[in-house]
């Protein structure tokens, strides 16, 4: 807990995303990823697996755009700047474990934006969502959405549930589609190529294999028939419960695109 502590301190970030929990949840992922390193590798390959194949074939690479970035432990940083003119790492926070992995190369760039447009809302700023994507996606030639899907209504849902209201909304469930509608209705508007990596839903297990719950992560929105799938073992026995361990089912486009 202090060390947990001691790392939200020295987090680059933004009294913003302070106020709103994303240097929380930064610092959070940051020591779940250490704790389950061996139970999330087969997953961080696969999603890694994922955007080199989006690379393939592609008539132009000058620019990439990495949307939720986050520790960059899903994303094959060394492989897109080599292969890349420019690498444009966006997310919430960029915590020092991704700057450091990008440091070598001078072509990787950060941008710091609110990718489920909903900081005005949640600051009282504005009754309206803001853009789900920043600018630079159309100047892009590949642009990856990693893991990034079902993360985007976590914190608004959570900060809706508690404040019973926030602008014109005020049912979860409802705020929670909007936001997962607008990330894939944004990405859909792209000229860019678009790699697609998202968990679908969460499956508590016991240790019989049985599913004593599930969750639909997505609100009830279906991206669409992926041609790429594989389980998430988020919380190991252990991790989360002595007898219980999280399961999320995990799907890829290397090529996403609305109705396919």
């Amino acid at each position: 807990m202090l060390l947990d502590l001691l790392h939200w301190l020295a987090l680059p970030a933004s009294l913003t995303a302070r106020r709103l929990g994303h240097a929380g949840d930064s610092v959070r992922l940051a020591a779940r990823s250490r704790r389950c390193r061996r139970a999330w590798a087969p997953h961080l390959a696969a999603a890694q697996d994922a955007v080199r194949a989006a690379m393939e074939n592609l008539p132009r690479r000058d620019t990439i755009v990495v949307l939720g970035s986050g520790l960059l432990d899903d994303v094959p940083i060394d492989d897109l700047a080599g292969a890349f003119r420019r690498v444009v790492l966006v997310d919430a926070v960029h915590p020092w474990r991704s700057r450091w992995r990008a440091r070598a190369h001078r072509n990787v760039a950060r941008l710091t934006f609110d990718l489920s447009g909903t900081e005005g809302l949640l600051l009282g700023r504005s009754d309206a969502f803001g853009p789900a994507l920043p600018p630079v996606c159309r100047e892009a030639d590949l642009v990856v959405s990693a893991n990034l899907l079902s993360q985007l209504p976590i914190l608004p849902v959570a900060r809706l549930e508690a404040a019973g209201r926030l602008g014109p909304w005020t049912d979860p469930d409802a705020f929670g589609r909007r936001i997962v509608a607008a990330h894939l209705d944004a990405l859909g508007s792209l000229s860019a190529r678009t790699c697609l990596v998202t968990d679908l839903d969460e499956a508590e297990e016991d240790r019989d294999g049985r599913v004593l719950e599930r969750i639909d992560l997505l609100y009830g929105i279906d991206p669409g028939p992926a041609p790429r799938h594989w389980d998430w073992v988020l919380a190991p026995f252990g991790e989360a419960s002595r007898d219980r361990r999280l399961v999320h089912r995990v799907a890829a486009w290397p090529d996403w695109r609305p109705g396919a």
